[in-house]
């Protein structure tokens, strides 16, 4: 099975006391310690978001890891990341992201550690990065679109009620047919993909969703999906899609 957690927000960046995603992440391997290793490109591979990573996850049953494009802290990242079973993407600057993954070759390297079976998983930018294409905000300018590893089919847009703006330039997109259909998640709801399907919608708050939104003729129709709230579900490593 191939695995693809997509968080529209949440997770220990915006919710340090709310650890219920991270804790789904982590509770959706075979191995009953993973090694998860967190990617913080997209923060410039800022300090302070990475010791935010193990101060959530080394309180996990977890070997948590990370990978510095700014600071190199590996000898072969090809190695390093086919070691993990789990690779978790953090949030920032979308664009600088992805120029920087293709100039390092990680483009590629995480499509391969996808197809061997590495759960992929990631907030904001970090989820973005797995779909054809997604919105991109720099500061002070409108939202444009900008192309993912597409591996996932269509479109994606996180914070979807989290950041005033990012609703309606998506919906524009999808109207407008400058971007392909897609699922928005609001802060604190992840999409869980099987084998680029998607196997269920899950959330740490009790009244975040996901939607599925297309463009019908003129208008925008926006499908709400049904999402499980994780403080009631009793879902761990019993429902991982792994047996769905």
């Amino acid at each position: 099975m191939r695995l693809i957690i997509a968080m529209g927000g949440g997770g220990f960046s915006m919710e340090p006391e709310n650890l219920l995603l991270d804790q789904y992440i982590i509770g959706q391997s075979q191995n009953k310690k993973p090694k998860i290793c967190f990617l913080p490109t997209a923060s410039g591979d800022q300090q302070s978001y990475i010791d935010r990573f193990y101060e959530a996850f080394g309180d996990m049953d977890c070997i948590p890891a990370h990978l510095s494009l700014f600071e190199p802290n590996f000898n072969d990242a090809e190695e390093f990341l086919l070691g993990q079973d789990i690779i978790y993407v953090g949030g920032g600057n979308t664009r600088n992201m992805m120029i920087l993954w293709k100039e390092w070759g990680l483009d590629e390297l995480l499509i391969q550690c996808y197809q061997e079976g590495i759960i992929l998983a990631g907030i904001s930018a970090g989820s973005i990065c797995w779909f054809e294409e997604g919105l991109t905000d720099p500061l002070n300018g409108p939202l444009y679109r900008i192309k993912g590893l597409g591996i996932l089919k269509g479109s994606h847009c996180p914070h979807y009620d989290g950041e005033n703006k990012r609703k309606s330039a998506y919906r524009q997109h999808i109207r407008e047919t400058l971007m392909k259909p897609g699922y928005a998640a609001d802060d604190g709801t992840a999409l869980h993909f099987v084998d680029e399907i998607l196997y269920k919608s899950v959330s740490s708050r009790k009244n975040s969703s996901a939607y599925y939104v297309e463009a019908k003729g003129n208008e925008v129709l926006e499908t709400k999906l049904d999402s499980v709230y994780l403080a009631e579900s009793g879902i761990s490593k019993a429902e991982n899609g792994h047996t769905g």
